[in-house]
């Protein structure tokens, strides 16, 4: 497995992990927003194929990442720890300051994660998922 920069290649096997695992998907044409500057995305490859992916929004120097997502037939193998790591490598050699995300309030495992890279948690965001309706924990991490 390695880690590579998102390119438009790998958009539909991302727009499938979307669909596999998020019950409000990103459409492929949504995703493309990542393949240009100054956005980005991190796709974890096995056999030419995507089976993990993190996509960071940027606004001057800061970064917000949209979504993580891995294969549900490849999780527990550290792929979501890879492309974040990846990703937050890229950000900071890009010299973004500061990136945020939000996770589910009950996502215990995705909240670990995150914290054990380093995020913080900034605020909540009440209401912000459906199906089912939860609130989100807002994460921070200083990167610069």
């Amino acid at each position: 497995m390695k880690t590579t920069i998102l390119e438009a290649a790998y958009l539909p096997d991302v727009a499938e992990l979307e669909r596999l695992c998020f019950v409000h998907p990103w459409s492929e044409a949504a995703l493309a927003h990542l393949l240009k500057e100054p956005h980005f995305g991190v796709v974890a490859v096995e056999e030419g194929r995507a089976l993990a992916y993190a996509g960071l929004s940027v606004a001057l120097d800061e970064g917000e990442i949209t979504n993580v997502a891995t294969h549900p037939q490849h999780r527990r193998l550290g792929l979501a720890r890879a492309v974040l790591t990846a990703l937050l490598s890229e950000a900071k050699a890009r010299g973004l300051c500061r990136i945020t995300l939000e996770v589910r309030v009950s996502n215990t495992a995705a909240r670990e994660l995150y914290a054990s890279l380093g995020f913080t948690p900034c605020g909540t965001r009440k209401g912000f998922y459906s199906a089912p309706r939860e609130d989100a924990l807002i994460l921070e991490k200083t990167i610069n």
